[in-house]
């Protein structure tokens, strides 16, 4: 059954990372790796899992039917659109699952109408025949009007008036190209509400993309407005700019329950892993200064800041780290760190100084704090001193590497198997990372093009281990590998490998229905 809303101060959460998130370019993820999100999004309570698009492939309905059978808690959602075949096949996907859901749409603006050419009315009809017949199936249906910002006013309730009498619990209005700003949010929402009969009867959800960076705040205005659904990604994750970033939405109800006093399911103490592993299986890494779950979310390197922590947290922090279940120090030590941050974080080390010492200590660790743009541990150990991958499957493996850079040239020998087969090849190039990328190629002929290879560091230190990110298209099918290890060369081959076997999976896998190709839709 659909989740029932007798408590108007709640809020659900409709998580669509598995669907709309997997949709970015280059996003998308492998069976398990969508079970395990799915798993992670289950237990950290989440009221709706969108686990995908069951009739854009095979793959995506094995995994969504899976997810299905294995939920606990969570509604499971299968997208359709407004197409018989397309609902049958998302039923056939959620039907194992506890409390199942179909969710079906068609792009009602002018442009969107345009496309099927479809009249006013004729569209109208789709709709009725449609949500009937997933009515007939499911009792929990969801609707949307895709693009519905852009909607006529009075088209738009008339079409939401027929999805209702045809048996939609749910009724989403999508900001699909995120043109919309929060008081238009707010309004569209109140002016359903009055004016579309039955809708005290059915839940309004809003779902809300970034493009114009206002993903969270339409939301948050949509739910003081009457929504009772936030429709949301974990880190934003979406086409093009992203989607509202759960996060954000529920960490806001949860430090402004004064002014918005709305409550979530979610435990947000999960937040931080769900965050980290998305990041990772996506291949998408967190901006540094990424609300709520970014790196510097919680960071303080200016002095003035770190004192002021020091002295009582609350002065330059709204939340608690714990609250996301971040449990890491809030000190970064840089040029602009004071007397007081540097104390505390040599006592944190097991280092006593009085005030003399510290003196003479802090002059050095600022002239080095000049020449470093950030100060490790390991750099203060040093300072005190001187003063006393995944991949989807294994056909293609990485052996052994061998490495020679030098002013005359840069020279890669690798050996890998090859199902199973030991092959080895030698290759020059521009750097490290490109002579051992031509070994590859030549070991293993492919078209697929090299989109996007990125490093960084997931440790500090000087035994920092690097993860490198690849993103590759072939075909027009687009996968990311990752790799970590403490020679970034060696996590560079790791992740190229990995896309290509990711990409070699996904070569034998077709569409169920021949006139289903690339179907991936934005809501």
């Amino acid at each position: 059954m659909a989740p029932t809303m007798t408590d108007k101060s709640k809020v659900l959460i409709f998580d669509t990372t598995l669907r709309d998130g997997e949709q970015s370019p280059g996003a998308t993820m492998t069976h398990d790796e969508k079970l395990e999100i799915a798993e992670l999004l289950d237990e950290m309570g989440v009221d709706v899992i969108e686990a995908g698009f069951p009739i854009a492939s095979i793959g995506d309905f094995e995994a969504v039917s899976e997810i299905a059978k294995r939920s606990k808690n969570s509604v499971i959602c299968g997208l359709a659109r407004a197409k018989m075949p397309d609902i049958d096949r998302a039923w056939e996907a959620v039907q194992h699952a506890a409390k199942p859901r179909i969710h079906t749409f068609i792009g009602t603006s002018p442009l969107h109408r345009a496309i099927p050419d479809l009249s006013m009315d004729e569209m109208a009809q789709v709709i009725h025949d449609t949500v009937s017949h997933a009515r007939n199936l499911c009792d929990d249906v969801q609707w949307s009007p895709m693009d519905a910002t852009r909607t006529e006013h009075d088209y738009l309730c008339r079409v939401i008036e027929i999805a209702i009498k045809a048996g939609a619990t749910t009724i989403n209005i999508p900001d699909t190209v995120g043109y919309t700003a929060p008081r238009e949010s707010a309004d569209l929402i109140k002016m359903l509400i009055e004016r579309v009969p039955g809708a005290d009867e059915i839940i309004f959800a809003t779902h809300c993309h970034n493009d114009l960076g206002m993903a969270t705040a339409n939301s948050l205005a949509a739910v003081e407005a009457g929504a009772r659904q936030i429709e949301c990604t974990i880190n934003g994750l979406g086409e093009r700019a992203g989607n509202t970033a759960l996060e954000e939405v529920v960490m806001a109800m949860k430090v402004r329950h004064d002014i918005m006093p709305y409550d979530t399911g979610i435990d947000t103490t999960k937040i931080m892993n769900l965050s980290r592993r998305v990041a990772q299986v996506s291949g998408f890494a967190v901006q540094f200064n990424k609300a709520i779950v970014g790196k510097n979310a919680f960071l303080h390197e200016s002095g003035i800041h770190q004192d002021g922590v020091l002295k009582n947290v609350e002065t330059f922090e709204i939340m608690k780290p714990a609250d996301i279940g971040l449990n890491e120090a809030n000190i970064a030590m840089g040029k602009h760190s004071g007397r007081a941050a540097l104390r505390a974080k040599l006592n944190d080390l097991g280092y006593e100084l009085g005030d003399n010492q510290l003196k003479d200590v802090f002059v050095r660790f600022k002239a080095l704090a000049d020449r470093k743009k950030e100060i490790y541990d390991d750099d203060l150990i040093a300072l005190m001193t001187d003063s006393a991958a995944n991949t989807d499957s294994d056909y293609l493996q990485v052996k052994w590497l061998r490495v020679v850079c030098g002013s005359d040239g840069q020279e890669a020998e690798l050996k890998m198997l090859v199902d199973g087969q030991e092959k080895s090849c030698k290759s020059e190039g521009d750097g490290p990372v490109d002579a051992v990328f031509k070994c590859v190629k030549e070991i293993y002929p492919t078209e697929a093009k090299l989109k996007l290879y990125q490093v960084h560091a997931v440790t500090e230190g000087t035994d920092a281990q690097a993860t490198v990110s690849v993103r590759m298209e072939e075909d027009g099918r687009i996968v990311t590998g990752s790799a970590s290890d403490t020679d970034t060369i060696l996590a560079s081959v790791k992740a190229y490998v990995g896309a290509l076997n990711r990409l070699r999976v996904r070569s034998q896998k077709t569409a169920p229905d021949a006139d289903v190709k690339s179907v991936s839709y934005k809501l």
